[in-house]
């Protein structure tokens, strides 16, 4: 690890800092940052996440997709989680805090669209950040690419349904465009990129190449999430100095959410005997969200201006450092994982003594 890797709680904290100041004092700059976008998807965020996630894809061998199968156990865990526990744990958690417990400190008028607004953002799954998580910590590359895809088939067919349900709505109205951009932007493009330049890398000079490329390209995936988190906060400078209870209050269940599922997901892998390698993304993946398309649904159903919005946008806020502080927990807690009696150790390797 770097000095530079070292320090990223530090960083993160700066970077956190920076953006609100600066949404703060330059919001001209930041409106129209902002404004660069198609569909709702922003595009100066999403070169920046191509930096983030190209050099996570470049590891992908898609010859050795085929082989996922045998994670079998980790794919059915992070399903169950993504679909039959998140939305309706974050619809009471919503209930529960924005409901009841903290209703007399929000806005009378705003509530139940506070509540839309979680519900609409535990319902999409994480599509492109997961990478970055799962490469902090070691993921299994090819699991990680076929849970995300996997999701995302899911997700066109059973978003609106469980949003719909939740919000006791009749139908809802899913943003198509944002939701087929955000896919082709943040997965179908960069993995075709990425697996061009590696084969290409790998004609040319090998593995060696491949290997060479990958530490140069180690920091600047490192740089550009520093400068997502700079402008996710920049872009909002002006509403966390103008409502800071509020966004503190909303983002109060969603924490409580991200560490549920998190944990949840990683308890079952480790008692179902899946390795850390496939337990960490699964784990990740079931704790993210893809705030794109929830922000993208608050505005067409309830408005720009509107509670359900704002409380997807405390979900973007606070993505980067929450999942960070998960990455660190796994991390940290592999020793105890594989110590677990179901987990297989890995090929090579002696299961750790108790």
């Amino acid at each position: 690890m770097t000095t530079f890797e070292r320090y990223l709680t530090l960083w993160v904290a700066l970077c956190i800092i920076a953006g609100v100041a600066l949404g703060h004092f330059l919001p001209g700059l930041f409106h129209a940052i902002g404004a660069a976008e198609i569909a709702r998807v922003n595009l100066p965020v999403a070169v920046l996440i191509w930096l983030m996630i190209i050099p996570m894809l470049l590891k992908i061998d898609f010859a050795a997709l085929g082989q996922v199968g045998r994670h079998w156990r980790g794919i059915g865990v992070t399903l169950i989680v993504n679909w039959a526990v998140k939305p309706f744990s974050m619809a009471l958690l919503a209930w529960l805090f924005i409901g009841w417990l903290f209703r007399p400190y929000l806005p009378a008028d705003q509530i139940d669209s506070y509540v839309a607004g979680l519900i609409l953002l535990a319902a999409a799954p994480c599509t492109a950040m997961v990478f970055v998580w799962s490469n902090l910590i070691r993921g299994e590359p090819h699991f990680t690419l076929s849970q995300v895809a996997l999701n995302d088939v899911i997700m066109v067919v059973a978003f609106a349904p469980i949003v719909a349900l939740l919000l006791g709505l009749s139908a809802i109205t899913v943003p198509w465009d944002t939701l087929v951009l955000s896919v082709v932007l943040y997965i179908v493009v960069p993995v075709i990129v990425a697996q061009v330049l590696r084969r290409r890398l790998l004609a040319r000079g090998g593995q060696a190449a491949l290997d060479g490329l990958l530490k140069r390209l180690g920091p600047v995936s490192l740089v550009a999430l520093l400068a997502t988190l700079v402008l996710l906060f920049g872009f909002q400078g002006g509403e966390i100095i103008a409502q800071p209870v509020v966004i503190l209050l909303l983002a109060v269940p969603i924490l409580i959410q991200v560490y549920f599922n998190a944990g949840l997901a990683y308890l079952l892998n480790r008692a179902s005997g899946e390795a850390h390698c496939v337990a960490g993304p699964s784990a990740l993946i079931g704790a993210s969200n893809f705030f794109e398309l929830a922000v993208a649904a608050a505005i067409s159903l309830f408005g720009f201006k509107s509670g359900a919005a704002l409380a997807t946008v405390v979900g973007v806020l606070i993505e980067v450092p929450v999942m960070l502080s998960v990455v660190w927990i796994v991390n940290r807690s592999k020793g105890w994982y594989e110590r677990g009696q179901a987990v297989r150790p890995s090929a090579g390797q002696e299961r750790p003594a108790p």
